[in-house]
């Protein structure tokens, strides 16, 4: 069993969902295990052939550690470039795969459980939500869709009906949400600046939902690195009467002298980076006291043999970690065991529109999501798989390298 073999590595493409990548490790023995990333997908399948599976090729499966040291490279380390997103969709394949050889969840190769189930918060996208290669902005967020396929278009309830969507996640037991509505007035500027009344209006959604629910709800901001400094404090300040959960990524990770300074600057507790990669790149992050919630991504870190690290390490700083994922259904699940198992997960972002919609159409089974909790079962490793046929799929890119 732990002498099995990796004998073939493949990617898969789907146009229709062009941001993603999916990398499946099989065995000489016959077992595979699956993995992902997201955006810009082409360079992490260049990555994956050129790169990682002629060193994979005829290795023990067993070696996770040993086969993250010898491909992190010496391009592309510590933050999310392609070379780091196609190690991390390999370690996760690799992780999942090790979990079905031993018959155990991952969250026991990981270490075994911490809880049964952890609080999740919703991120409010909608259905179509990045869904095109135009990276994160305005114009990809999917609101150009006159029939939405679900009740879910949680991120056209965000702009304009906030305190109806507040009470829609409470009735489902969800009592945290995030939204992100400064997005448009940084793209405006360039994040330098924000006029009064772009910051009324931006505001407009945290007035509805403490008028409509008071602090039932806990409000996270997400600000997608795009602010300068004077201007994330400004941003901050004005947000404070509404006593947000966190306020994400407010400024870009390139200087962590920065983010240090903001956190102490401002009254808001700061929650960083899913752009970040490594435990290096984390406890550099940590050391500088630049955060207060962290939050890896398991496509995008390093995987889950280095987030597994990176949570360890904030445990040591006495940081809370809560996993990022608004990308695809295998991070998710990935993300969900590793909240299930370290001591100091506190919360576990999802989508619902993601979940009761397109996740479901190219997964065989996901994570459970029920009165605000979500969960897994003990099916040995990640517990899902691609849905038979997707790789026959006429809009299917798929690529194999093998022994």
């Amino acid at each position: 069993m732990s002498d099995a073999i990796i004998e073939e590595i493949e990617t898969l493409r789907l146009e229709r969902y062009p941001n993603l990548i999916w990398v499946t490790v099989r065995t000489d023995s016959g077992e595979h295990g699956l993995g992902e990333s997201f955006l810009w997908p082409e360079a992490v399948e260049a990555h994956v052939h050129n790169t990682l599976a002629p060193y994979l090729l005829g290795k023990r499966a067993a070696d996770r550690d040993a086969h993250w040291k010898n491909l992190y490279g010496y391009l592309g380390f510590r933050h999310t470039g392609a070379e780091m997103r196609a190690l991390s969709a390999v370690d996760i394949a690799l992780t999942d795969l090790w979990g079905r050889i031993t018959g155990q969840p991952v969250y026991d190769v990981l270490g075994g459980r911490s809880r049964d189930a952890i609080r999740t918060y919703n991120t409010c996208a909608g259905y179509s939500y990045i869904r095109s290669k135009e990276g994160q902005k305005s114009s990809n967020w999917g609101l150009d869709k006159d029939d939405p396929p679900g009740p879910y278009e949680d991120l056209e309830a965000f702009l304009h009906h906030a305190d109806e969507l507040a009470e829609s996640l409470l009735s489902e037991g969800i009592s945290a949400m995030k939204i992100w509505p400064f997005d448009v007035a940084a793209e405006r500027s360039g994040g330098l600046e924000i006029s009064a009344a772009e910051l009324a209006t931006a505001l407009e959604p945290f007035e509805k939902i403490r008028t409509a629910v008071g602090d039932r709800m806990d409000i996270m901001v997400e600000c997608h690195s795009l602010w300068n400094l004077p201007t994330a404090l400004r941003i901050s300040r004005a947000l404070e009467p509404y006593e947000p959960f966190w306020i994400e990524d407010p400024i870009k990770s390139d200087c962590l002298d920065n983010l240090a300074d903001f956190r102490n600057r401002s009254a808001i507790p700061v929650c960083a980076s899913e752009t970040l990669a490594t435990r290096w790149g984390f406890r550099d992050l940590m050391d500088l006291r630049g955060v207060d919630f962290v939050m890896p991504d398991i496509g995008w870190c390093g995987g889950l043999t280095e987030a597994k690290k990176i949570a360890t390490m904030a445990e040591s700083y006495s940081l809370p970690v809560a996993p990022h994922d608004c990308t695809g259904p295998v991070v998710w699940a990935a993300s969900v065991h590793l909240s299930l198992n370290a001591p100091n997960a506190c919360i576990q972002e999802s989508v619902r529109a993601q979940y009761t919609g397109w996740y479901c159409d190219v997964m065989t089974r996901l994570p459970v999501v029920d009165s605000g909790m979500i969960s897994v079962d003990d099916t040995p490793g990640l517990g899902l798989d691609l849905k038979p046929g997707l790789r026959d799929s006429d809009d299917a890119i798929v690529k194999v390298s093998s022994r």
